[in-house]
């Protein structure tokens, strides 16, 4: 075969072909923003996307846990650790009653009363952890301020607070 001998254009193989093209370019951008949508929208890298997808799963299941005032349930989702009460010396150092004492509806230590209600309202990566800001029982001031490491998935408290806005 030479090059005078090139087969006749197919219009309708260019046309299915130029369909697949467009359709696998519009699936991926589908794709690509039902993913941003739901991570929570985040600010960040597409790559930090499924950290703040799993950190903001884990801060809602423990203040869920919080607020049914489970909070054995709450304790294991803070350390990762369902099977915690298994193993009590290996929970770290902040112990299960120094938590009932932070966490708990009825201590003293604990700043927001009985907590019924939760909004996350920002989270971002900072260093190697995300930082959750929780608006907790619709206040607008004194946000908590959690963070998840994404490499042992627990939960502490965050040494540095976010700008939440007006």
């Amino acid at each position: 075969m030479t090059l005078l001998d090139a087969p006749a254009y197919d219009a309708a193989r260019a046309h299915r072909r130029r369909v697949m093209i467009w359709s696998g370019f519009t699936l991926l951008v589908v794709l690509f923003v039902a993913d941003w949508l739901v991570s929570g929208m985040p600010v960040d890298w597409p790559w930090n996307w499924w950290i703040h997808l799993q950190g903001r799963i884990t801060v809602n299941h423990f203040l869920d846990a919080i607020e049914h005032n489970d909070l054995q349930k709450a304790y294991g989702i803070w350390v990762h650790n369902p099977d915690w009460q298994r193993h009590p010396d290996t929970t770290g150092p902040y112990p299960f009653s120094r938590f009932e004492n932070d966490w708990s509806p009825s201590s003293p230590n604990n700043d927001y009363g009985a907590i019924r209600s939760h909004k996350i309202a920002v989270a971002r990566i900072v260093g190697n952890v995300l930082i959750v800001g929780i608006r907790i029982n619709g206040l607008k001031s004194n946000a908590l301020f959690l963070d998840y490491d994404p490499h042992t998935h627990s939960l502490g408290f965050a040494p540095v607070q976010l700008y939440l806005g007006p």
